[in-house]
């Protein structure tokens, strides 16, 4: 059923923090998301923090100079070993982990070892680590921890640039404004969303046997500058640099219209929420939220087009391919009624403002970029 918030306050005073007193652990720390929320809390907030990362996914790299004028802390590590952590140094307020294979189709093409150790396995190590030496703990799950049959099967009605939530609707946790905590998580979700989901129950045996101050946070598509997208992850940032870069695009899917539909989260907004959730984290601690850009925040692919345009002032060609892989779904919108009923909450930025700022980013570093997206 998801996350029950019946032993939760229904509402979180939040008190400004002292962050400046904190040592913050970011396992996947100089990813993506890992990276921007070492730099926020660095910062914004004065908290000493240590980023701790493999290094695996190209790009990554390209973030250690900007942490070590900031004064953040670099260790190249693997949460797939616990030796790795265990050799750093001292305790921790907090460990985030924003560690992971984030790939859907991670295991599809060959071995699921990587995915299995590294979602499963590794977010093992880092609540073994937070258990010890660790004063709380923020996990990064995941929509895609919602099956993909149900999600298939929500109503929908075609709008002329997109797909809309029908007003009828058989499946539970779907409403008007998305998709909640109750939506069915009991039947297949890929190799990706199942190691999360997995991970997520064990976050809660470690918050309820150890009392470790733990909160899980189901996060949608997150985008923004500095993401080195693909495929299949960062999507919406390679649709952006595919028209800087003029490169040609392709429709695929339900038709090859177009229309299927994410919400977006920057990065600003989730490390808004995090600190909010961090201040009252054993108020929270066991809660499961989902958390992204919601209907306000949220585009069609034919929309990200037009948005493109706009950003980068040029237009590719954009292919049509109208069969649907078998992890695909048409529409995902985040619910987030209950992370706001909990911490007042919600995000700020709209689709435009991002791919804005991704475009913005692509112009300034064109030289470095273009081999990373070509």
């Amino acid at each position: 059923m998801g996350f029950d918030r019946s032993g939760l306050p229904s509402t979180v005073t939040v008190r400004p923090y002292l962050f400046d007193h904190m040592r913050i652990l970011i396992t996947g720390g100089a990813g993506f998301v890992g990276s921007q929320l070492a730099v926020r809390f660095r910062e914004q907030a004065g908290a000493e923090v240590v980023a701790f990362d493999n290094l695996r996914r190209r790009g990554a790299e390209l973030n250690l100079p900007l942490f070590r004028s900031l004064g953040i802390g670099f260790v190249h590590g693997d949460i797939r070993q616990l030796a790795d952590l265990d050799d750093l140094s001292g305790a921790f307020d907090l460990v985030i982990d924003a560690s992971a294979e984030p790939s859907v189709l991670a295991g599809f093409d060959g071995s699921p070892q990587y995915v299995l150790q590294t979602n499963l396995v590794g977010t093992l190590n880092c609540l073994e680590f937070a258990r010890r030496r660790s004063g709380g703990f923020v996990f990064l799950s995941t929509s895609r921890v919602y099956s993909i049959a149900p999600l298939r099967s929500i109503g929908l009605i075609e709008a002329p640039t997109r797909f809309e939530l029908d007003e009828i609707q058989s499946v539970s946790g779907v409403g008007p404004t998305g998709i909640d905590e109750a939506f069915p998580t009991h039947l297949p979700r890929s190799l990706y969303g199942a190691t999360k989901l997995a991970s997520e129950l064990i976050v809660q045996e470690y918050a309820a046997m150890y009392g470790l101050p733990a909160v899980i946070n189901r996060c949608g598509v997150i985008a923004g500058a500095g993401q080195f997208g693909k495929v299949d992850q960062g999507i919406f940032t390679l649709w952006v640099a595919h028209h800087h870069f003029g490169r040609p695009l392709t429709y695929t899917g339900f038709g090859g219209s177009g229309k299927q539909v994410r919400d977006l989260l920057h990065p600003a907004d989730l490390y808004a929420l995090l600190t909010r959730q961090i201040d009252a984290l054993g108020q929270l601690s066991g809660g499961v939220f989902n958390v992204g850009g919601g209907r306000g925040c949220s585009t069609s692919l034919v929309e990200l087009t037009a948005l493109c345009r706009e950003a980068t002032g040029r237009e590719v060609p954009v292919g049509s391919q109208a069969d649907s892989a078998s992890v695909d779904v048409p529409l995902y919108l985040s619910n987030t009624d209950a992370v706001h009923a909990a911490t007042g909450w919600r995000p700020s930025r709209t689709a435009g403002d991002i791919v804005g700022e991704i475009a913005d980013w692509l112009r300034t570093e064109e030289t470095s970029l273009k081999p990373l997206f070509t």
